[in-house]
């Protein structure tokens, strides 16, 4: 097999992951997401060479590095991938007493784990936290952090999906209304971004039926809402789970918990 050519592909980490802000047609309250995007692509690439593609999500909303290291990546090496992609720590340096350097290197031990285990492992860096004016007291915090997953990738061998240094995702069309998570032209990005790092040569997504959204109504860029709209609808809410410790994750299960292959109408090469 080629290096981007895989048969098992597990996406570990929060909302980001989950595909949060990226409808999937026809079904209100699901979400489709860059990794699943990036399973569709790999499982197209897969079937040219006469293969095909199983894939697990085990993602979910509010997860924090720990939960990523304690709970998914053990599930995610029994089920014995040959690709897992890690993209958290973004809940966590939002707490007022994050050390990203701890953070990542309590990181580093589920990178270890994946790759003690035979996977390759594509490890993303965090966003650029400028493109929203209350994310930018995070930046130092979140530099620092990325520093040190270029180290991770160099010590533990791992690709380096780096998220920090795509400029387009400075264009405000690439978030959707509650200026955190990717709208559906974001998650579309970081997928071609993601397969092209992994040597995937053709990275163009099949178009889902109907229209990104399949009739649910498509995300505004996140200048488009009125800034009391957005603080009332995203940002207390949010304030106010923070300040109770609780999330918006709590008890729920991953969408994809176990590889299946992937419907083929969800994307891949045309």
């Amino acid at each position: 097999m080629s290096r981007s050519s895989f048969s098992r592909y597990v996406a570990l980490g929060d909302s980001i992951i989950e595909g949060l802000c990226d409808a999937v047609p026809n079904r209100t309250g699901s979400w489709l997401g860059w990794a699943d995007r990036l399973a569709g692509i790999l499982d197209g690439h897969a079937h040219l060479a006469g293969r095909s593609l199983e894939f697990a999500n085990l993602a979910v909303r509010g997860r924090r590095i720990s939960d990523v290291v304690t709970d998914q990546v053990p599930h995610a090496v029994a089920m014995r991938p040959d690709l897992v992609s890690v993209l958290i720590g973004g809940n966590d340096l939002m707490s007022p007493t994050a050390d990203p350097d701890a953070l990542a290197s309590r990181l580093e031990t589920g990178v270890r784990a994946l790759r003690d285990a035979g996977a390759t492992v594509l490890l993303a860096n965090l966003f650029d936290p400028q493109f929203a004016f209350f994310l930018k007291p995070f930046r130092g915090r979140a530099a620092v952090f990325n520093a040190n997953i270029w180290t991770i990738a160099r010590d533990q061998q791992a690709t380096v999906l780096d998220v920090w240094g795509v400029r387009e995702f400075r264009e405000p069309a690439m978030w959707a209304s509650d200026r955190v998570h990717l709208s559906s032209r974001g998650h579309r990005t970081l997928a071609s971004v993601a397969a092209h790092t992994l040597g995937v040569p053709y990275a163009e997504t099949a178009p889902i039926a109907g229209s990104d959204t399949g009739g649910i109504p498509a995300e505004h860029p996140s200048g488009e809402i009125p800034f009391r709209t957005w603080l009332r609808v995203y940002a207390l809410p949010w304030a106010g789970r923070r300040l109770r410790h609780i999330s918006a994750g709590d008890g729920m299960d991953p969408k994809h918990p176990v590889p299946r292959p992937v419907p083929r109408a969800v994307g891949g090469p045309h």
